[in-house]
């Protein structure tokens, strides 16, 4: 029992004291509350994954709950990208709710604080009430309509309502502790007039709700058990925890939602800023927000990253208190990982020299079996297409080479793939000197699992290859990171597009074997000897194209 407990992380912990102190199993719910203003990204998946783990853990019900209080930035283009992203994850939401859904009751709740002297309208610019709340070690200054009567300020707040007034001229504020040491206590906004339409309500408001004021009540009108966010929203507990207290009635049957924070994942040579991931694609730094450089999912997904590989990475991320910088190349280990494990094993050539089989019948053809999957239990095999001449890699083939290189050399020996047996004779060359062509011989009875004496030779190298009749055009999208540093961010005073790797993309012209076309895009295939591709969404009839994943093998070991 001990050893369980040990096993627990902080916030499966509360959970069990929880339980232990008189919360229902049937009470437990959680939430994913992202606010529709952009896409999610990978600092999201550790928010996903919790909650919807706990959700698997405890048996209980999780929300899908938009936070759409801020009209100016939500769309509804991005509501759709962060469902997709979510169930892509493998999760699924109990219900999907709205904050918008509450702003009638938030507008009631606000009206009733007016009347019991707890919240009061301010006639003051945002930089004023500011400027008054001074910093921590100083005692903030009352607005001059603090005590303002509060029939006054019901009046001023209907009208806010009806939009008799302009954006900025008044607010609504909470009238808590303008001394406290904790900035957010120091009556902070809970209206702001605008005059914007909502991507739901439409023109319905001219006031919207601020963040603090509707996540805790929303949280309570959903009856959310616990409701965990990143560690930036720890010092905004407290008023979490006052918001409540405004609206939890004596004798009232409903649970008090709980707050709890966990640090925040931050990864090497990624930025997880909405604001500066929005500047990438205004700026035309990267392809759009589902550019396969970019953090978020949609990117990752394109990319060819796997639901199983990010799952994994967060679960050895872990859920701790205190932020810490996580390595890009545990992501990828994780990746990699499953990619060997799921990847269809095929053959292209992405640096073509032409190979001749200079003794091998000009107008035979054969098609060869080959495994698709040998880590992947009933994957089958496949055939594919072996003729006089093919391609290899250019660097599989050195003129010239000491013991320690096991490719093709001339009069050196290799295996090509599932077929047989080769000699390199000689090469031809252009006239600045470089191989156009090499030509070879192969032994007729080394063809691979044909049982011969030959065939079962050994020679130290083999190669993959392709053969040139057969053989299909395709573009190649070899992805690096997108900034040439851990942390692009870290320096205030540094502008990080000024940190951008400018060969964080090259492309590549190559040729697949034929089963390429049939591929699926988002399929993840490995390239035999060269790394983890996908098919990119932008492959048409007449065009493949195909983006690395991550290279085929890395030194890095998790510890």
């Amino acid at each position: 029992m001990e050893e369980e407990k040990k096993s627990l992380n902080f916030i499966e912990q509360i959970i069990e004291e929880d339980l232990a102190n008189g919360l229902r199993k049937d009470q437990i719910r959680f939430r994913f509350p992202p606010e529709p203003n952009g896409y999610l990204h990978v600092g999201h998946t550790k928010a996903i994954c919790i909650n919807f783990g706990l959700g698997e853990k405890y048996n209980a019900p999780v929300n899908l709950r938009f936070d759409d209080t801020n009209p100016e930035k939500e769309e509804q283009e991005f509501v759709d990208s962060i469902k997709k992203d979510v169930e892509w994850l493998g999760f699924q939401w109990d219900k999907e709710l709205y904050a918008s859904d509450n702003f009638q009751q938030l507008y009631e709740w606000a009206v009733k604080m007016i009347k019991e002297g707890k919240a009061y309208v301010d006639e003051q610019s945002s930089e004023v009430i500011t400027e008054q709340r001074k910093n921590p070690a100083e005692d903030g200054i009352e607005s001059p309509y603090r005590n303002r009567p509060v029939e006054e300020s019901l009046d001023l707040f209907e009208r806010m309502k009806n939009g008799e007034f302009e954006e900025g001229t008044m607010s609504l504020r909470a009238k808590i502790d303008m001394t406290s040491p904790n900035m957010n206590m120091r009556d902070p906004v809970m209206y702001r007039i605008l005059k914007r339409p909502h991507h739901r309500t439409g023109t319905q408001w001219k006031i919207y709700p601020m963040y603090d004021w509707a996540h805790g009540e929303t949280d309570y009108i959903e009856q959310v058990s616990h409701s965990l966010c990143s560690l930036e929203f720890e010092n905004h507990r407290p008023l979490y925890n006052w918001y409540l207290d405004q609206v939890f009635e004596e004798n009232d049957s409903n649970i008090a939602p709980k707050q709890r924070e966990f640090a925040r994942m931050n990864v090497s040579y990624m930025i997880t800023s909405k604001r500066k991931l929005q500047r990438l694609v205004a700026e035309k730094s990267v392809t759009g927000w589902d550019d396969p450089r970019m953090p978020t999912i949609s990117g990752m997904r394109r990319r060819g990253f796997t639901p199983t590989s990010i799952r994994n990475f967060i679960d050895k991320v872990g859920v701790a208190k205190r932020e810490n910088l996580i390595e890009l190349q545990l992501l990828e280990f994780c990746v990699r990982e499953d990619l060997n494990k799921v990847a269809k094993r095929v053959m292209a050539v992405v640096d073509p020299v032409k190979l001749i089989i200079e003794n091998y019948p000009e107008d035979k053809e054969e098609w060869l079996e080959t495994e698709n999957n040998p880590e992947q239990e009933g994957a089958g095999t496949r055939e594919v297409p072996f003729s006089r001449e093919l391609y290899i890699e250019r660097e599989d083939f050195k003129e010239e080479a000491n013991n320690k290189f096991f490719r093709l050399k001339l009069g050196g020996e290799v295996r090509l793939k599932s077929a047989y047996i080769i000699k390199a004779e000689r090469v031809e060359k252009d006239a600045d000197g470089k191989i156009t062509t090499i030509y070879a011989t192969y032994d007729e009875k080394s063809k691979s699992g044909s049982g011969t004496e030959e065939s079962l030779r050994k020679v130290k190298g083999t190669l993959h290859w392709v053969s040139a009749k057969h053989a299909i055009p395709v573009e190649v999208r070899v992805y690096d990171k997108l900034f040439t540093v851990e942390q692009p961010d870290a320096e205030k005073d540094v502008d990080f597009l000024n940190f951008i790797n400018p060969e964080s993309v090259k492309l590549i012209q190559g040729f697949a074997e034929p089963a390429l076309k049939d591929a699926a895009v988002g399929e993840p295939l490995q390239f035999q000897r060269i790394g983890y591709f996908t098919k990119d969404q932008d492959s048409t009839e007449d065009k493949l194209v195909f983006n690395r994943t991550v290279t085929l093998k890395d030194s890095y070991k998790p510890e």
